[in-house]
């Protein structure tokens, strides 16, 4: 059985700094195309980076050069480094992992459409 679980969020004013975690079992975690997506309220949930087997990333326009997706094979765990943070970063964000997904830069295009499993989420707050 594949989890996901997430940890990392919390609130922070503008300028601030989180890194998000991401530990996955039931599955071999080095295979699959791993993700962080958004959800802020009224809005649909955005890719935020990605990170396929092959190591390579993309990010979403908006986290480029503050963001930072990375996967420490040792302790089985990802991470998002968030730098700089901006009101419009609030939101929940998901942990996702899919092993059919074999690109990072067409997984964040799908916005998690075609990722299979989720994490419960965690929460990031930036106040201005």
């Amino acid at each position: 059985q594949v989890q996901l679980v997430e940890s990392g969020g919390g609130s922070v004013q503008a300028g601030g700094s989180l890194r998000l975690s991401c530990v996955p079992s039931g599955y071999t975690y080095s295979t699959y195309c791993m993700g962080w997506f958004r959800q802020a309220p009224v809005k649909e949930r955005e890719g935020v980076a990605t990170i396929d087997s092959d190591g390579d990333t993309a990010y979403a326009d908006s986290a480029k050069g503050l963001f930072t997706i990375s996967k420490d094979d040792a302790k089985n765990t990802l991470y998002l480094q968030m730098n700089r943070l901006k009101p419009e970063d609030t939101g929940m964000y998901y942990c996702a992992a899919d092993p059919v997904v074999t690109n990072a830069r067409y997984g964040l295009g799908t916005r998690g459409r075609d990722f299979d499993y989720w994490g419960q989420g965690t929460q990031v707050t930036v106040s201005s």
